[in-house]
């Protein structure tokens, strides 16, 4: 018995054994098996996405490469739809407040970008711009700067500037000052060279300015200083050859907008999109949607300030009402010309009455120069010497010897000041622009659709001229 009871316990052992084996054996199996599976679908995933990735490089290669590509291809585009995107515009306030609660506009702009020729335009709207029908009655509560707070209505804002302007705006961004602040400081600070010391205190909108001049590192609130002084405590405010007060102050905005652009647009500057965006979210308001703005952001990540033109709202300041108030009358047909110019022709070559291109040419052999006067040629200044002040020089210089300067904006900076001759201007004509300035190398690179006759890009060696 004790026999057998050994055996069956022996038997018991090895058919356990056996079944851990068997089990082994089959759990091996089985994870081999699932292994093969797995590998399959491995394989199969990766196949999928290598199709899918050749096919979403394909639609970036045709929606033009790049960031701008990738950017297209994320939000549904094809190669197709850039075409068919027209003009964008929109208004551009930027709102402070008083200790008081009440609202204050201290900035009025228009801003346009066209995506198919990557050309954008600011135009500054006086904020002391009449809004009235007859200015000999004219009161403080009918200037431009008086209408969003009267209601704190989008609106009304957008129908005064069309009236104005005679364009057909359609969208608002409304910047709170405190979200100016932080976006600042988000991107790190805008370099910019402050043109002028500025001192102004004033204790009922608890600003306080204080700024020397020279190029520097603003952070949020010296920004806010910048684009909001007009004038110093004894009454002093911007030479007169850079715009007094209202006209400098919008210079000023327009020109630090710009480095808010290209100092945004910075590589690093992408990791800080979520902080920008949240700062967006919470000091902005527009009535810009989603399914707008993506049209346009693939777009516009490779804009290059080189494209942008800045112009303020032609007209004269006059006190001359019942009332004896400042305000600022636009000419109507200065107006209508300049907005012709910035927002509808821009794109389009110079057509002389009979359809032909602009003459007051002289034929020679196979060239034609051109026999226009000093004050009949277009001459555009890009200030790219890094210097803001160094535009307006160059503007003073030329306009004193007879020229006539009808755009100005700015680039990156560049070293060497190029002189290009757009429509064949003679060699004794570019010589005296040359002259004026006191440097330059001349370059044709003529242009029939150009809107100007000449372009001048000012490097950093005019600094040293």
């Amino acid at each position: 018995m004790k026999n057998n009871n050994k055996n069956k316990g022996k038997n018991k052992t090895r058919n356990k054994v056996k079944n851990v084996k068997n089990n082994a054996k089959s759990n091996n199996i089985n994870k081999r098996k699932k292994k093969r599976i797995w590998t399959k679908v491995l394989l199969i995933i990766l196949l999928i996405l290598l199709i899918a990735g050749g096919v979403f490089a394909y639609k970036v290669y045709k929606n033009g490469g790049g960031l701008t590509g990738i950017l297209a291809t994320a939000v549904g585009h094809d190669e197709n739809t850039k075409k068919n995107l027209e003009e964008f515009k929109c208004l551009v306030l930027g709102i402070s407040t008083d200790e008081e609660g009440a609202l204050l506009t201290d900035t009025i702009m228009v801003a346009s970008y066209n995506p198919n020729t990557q050309k954008a335009t600011l135009l500054s709207i006086p904020r002391d711009t009449y809004t009235g029908t007859n200015p000999a009655k004219a009161t403080p509560y009918q200037k431009i700067n008086s209408v969003y707070s009267r209601k704190e209505n989008p609106q009304d804002v957008l129908d005064a500037v069309n009236k104005v302007t005679g364009l057909n705006l359609q969208y608002y961004v409304i910047v709170k000052t405190e979200g100016f602040i932080k976006l600042v400081d988000a991107i790190g600070g805008v370099t910019f060279n402050v043109p002028i010391d500025m001192d102004y205190d004033d204790e009922h909108q608890d600003l306080h300015i204080h700024l020397k001049a020279g190029e520097q590192l603003l952070d949020g609130d010296k920004a806010e200083q910048l684009v909001r002084f007009r004038h110093n405590n004894d009454g002093t405010s911007y030479p007169e050859e850079y715009g007094d007060n209202d006209v400098g102050r919008m210079r000023t905005q327009r020109e630090f907008m710009m480095e808010v652009i290209k100092q945004t647009a910075k590589v690093e500057n992408i990791f800080k999109l979520g902080e920008i965006l949240d700062v967006a979210e919470e000091n902005v308001i527009t009535n810009i949607n989603f399914d707008v703005a993506k049209d346009y952001i693939p777009y516009a990540v490779e804009f290059n300030t080189e494209n942008l033109l800045t112009a303020v709202l032609p007209g004269e300041n006059t006190n001359k009402n019942d009332a004896g108030t400042w305000v600022f009358v636009a000419d109507e047909d200065e107006t209508a010309k300049l907005i012709q110019e910035l927002f509808y022709d821009r794109d389009k070559p110079e057509e002389a009455t009979d359809g032909n291109t602009t003459n007051n040419t002289n034929t020679t052999g196979t060239s034609t120069v051109s026999t226009k006067s000093k004050s009949e040629i277009k001459i555009e200044i890009i200030n790219g010497t890094g210097v803001s002040k160094n535009l307006q020089l160059a503007v003073d210089d030329l306009e004193e010897a007879g020229y006539k300067v009808t755009r100005t904006g700015s680039t990156n900076t560049t070293s060497k000041t190029i002189i290009m001759n757009k429509k064949n201007i003679s060699g004794a004509v570019l010589e005296g622009i040359e002259d004026s300035i006191g440097i330059g190398t001349v370059e044709d690179t003529e242009s029939s659709s150009s809107k100007v006759d000449v372009t001048i890009i000012l490097g950093r060696d005019y600094n040293n001229k």
